[in-house]
């Protein structure tokens, strides 16, 4: 007994230490782009996210994670519904149509600025700038310079329009995705398309991705001896889309691969600019991190206004703020989540007990069947085939007085006792001498040394007439 339990306790520690060692073992890193602000992994956004401040040269507190719409966070409401939109749809384009052709003589005067990445010098643009935002200011509109990073860039009708508008109104949007939604596209004029072969890995790692790569280069050599670099080499895995505009879409190329093809591009729509990038895991935090690829991002976000608002799109990542759950309306609160949790626990405890309950066959019990009568009529046949029906004649004078005393709340009845039959006559409402005449048949009865059966019989008549005429 004593080996065994030596035995049992080796088990015990083993099982011990290899729950410790998968415990405190390193998790294996996840490679998943998911391009969200709040992942530390290397395809998440969180180191960008956290220096975007300084790179905008704005506090901390004027970069805000929007977790709504677009429509929703330009307008201030909620998007309106399919109807709605249909309605509005044609005085929203006119309106575009408006801002944009108000804004051309603009435009062309500042063509040659924005062929440069240095932001705007001109003391007479700065100052029609200025005008301009004071003019939004008056008017309500927000200033902010709208930041989406993900891989796949979707937008509603209403939010393609809104979007637009904001940007006419002299904002910036910055735009880093591979594939984009196609009225969106087809609005600006361009499309996107995959010109680099991706290796077929279910898990790519660092060193495969490094292997595997394709050079970027900044279009401006300003800027590239600014950066150090004269190109970056980023993997192929994700940076294999080029941006296509078409004959239609007066853009400005600012990065591309060493074929000429673009991989970012501005531009300029009605007082604002869009910035389009088909490699959005460059801003991601094991490229900005790295001292090769980092610069990449930076010069990037350096062609952005710096001193506004940044809005940080992670509602296409993330969703709504605490949409994810379909209770979060009785989460939110104490008193319906303890009801929940009650809910849950009774309903836990019904199936338990429910399902032990089936388990087991339920025996079925009999009622007891009522045996007086034939026990009855066995006793009597007894006295029956003894010839003998004093006994008889004795049970049924003395069940007879039971029944008078109860019935007339006579405790100690004595018919010998002339009171007493008196009483019982007034009680009963029967004459006295039918009640004298029943108690001398029922005293010789009592001391006959026999009874026959029709002395039996007659007393049997005797004592039921008497029970009916007294009820």
């Amino acid at each position: 007994m004593t080996t065994f339990r030596w035995y049992l306790l080796g088990l015990a520690l083993l099982f011990g230490a290899y729950v410790a060692v998968e415990y405190y073992r390193p998790k294996p890193l996840d490679w998943t782009p998911t391009f969200q602000n709040k992942d530390k992994i290397p395809y998440g956004t969180y180191v960008l996210y956290d220096v975007l401040p300084e790179v905008m040269g704005v506090a901390k507190r004027e970069v805000k994670a929007v977790r709504v719409p677009i429509y929703n966070q330009i307008e201030g409401e909620d998007e309106p519904t399919m109807a709605a939109e249909d309605t509005t749809a044609e005085a929203a384009d006119s309106t575009e149509s408006f801002s944009a052709a108000d804004t051309i003589s603009s435009e062309d005067a500042t063509a040659s600025t924005a062929a440069t990445p240095e932001r705007s010098t001109t003391e007479a643009v700065e100052t029609s700038d200025a005008d301009y935002m004071a003019g939004l200011a008056e008017s309500g509109f927000p200033k902010a310079t709208y930041v989406f990073v993900d891989d796949e860039f979707t937008l509603s009708s209403s939010d393609c329009r809104s979007l637009l508008r904001h940007v006419a109104r002299g904002n910036d949007v910055f735009i880093a995705a591979e594939q984009f939604d196609r009225q969106f596209a087809d609005t600006l004029g361009f499309r996107t398309a995959p010109f680099v072969q991706r290796p077929r890995l279910k898990k790519a790692s660092a060193e495969t991705l490094l292997n595997d790569s394709v050079q970027l280069q900044l279009s401006n050599t300003g800027l590239a001896r600014q950066t150090r670099r004269p190109y970056f080499r980023l993997p192929a895995l994700g940076a294999s889309y080029r941006l296509l505009p078409d004959s239609t879409m007066r853009a400005t190329q600012l990065a591309a691969d060493t074929a000429g093809r673009a991989v970012l591009v501005r531009v300029p729509h009605g007082r604002g600019h869009l910035y389009l990038c088909t490699v959005p895991l460059a801003f991601t935090n094991y490229f900005v991190l790295q001292p090769a690829t980092s610069n990449f991002a930076f010069a990037a976000l350096s062609y952005l206004p710096t001193g506004r608002p940044v809005w940080w799109d992670e509602y296409q990542k993330q969703g709504r703020l605490e949409e994810q759950s379909l209770l979060r309306v009785l989460l939110a609160h104490d008193a319906l989540r303890w009801a929940l949790y009650l809910s849950l626990l009774g309903a836990l405890l019904f199936v338990g007990v429910e399902a032990r309950r089936r388990q087991r066959i339920i025996p079925i019990l009999r009622p007891l069947p009522n045996t007086t009568l034939l026990f009855t009529r066995t006793v009597a046949s007894l006295y029956r085939q003894g010839n003998s029906h004093a006994p008889i004649a004795e049970k049924k004078i003395q069940l007879f007085l039971e029944h008078l005393r109860t019935r007339f709340h006579e405790p100690g009845l004595d018919l010998n006792d002339e009171a007493a039959r008196e009483r019982l006559a007034q009680k009963t409402g029967i004459a006295r001498a039918e009640v004298d005449a029943l108690v001398r048949r029922i005293n010789f009865l009592l001391t006959a040394p026999r009874v026959s059966d029709a002395e039996l019989l007659a007393l049997n008549k005797a004592l039921n007439e008497f029970r009916k005429a007294a009820a």
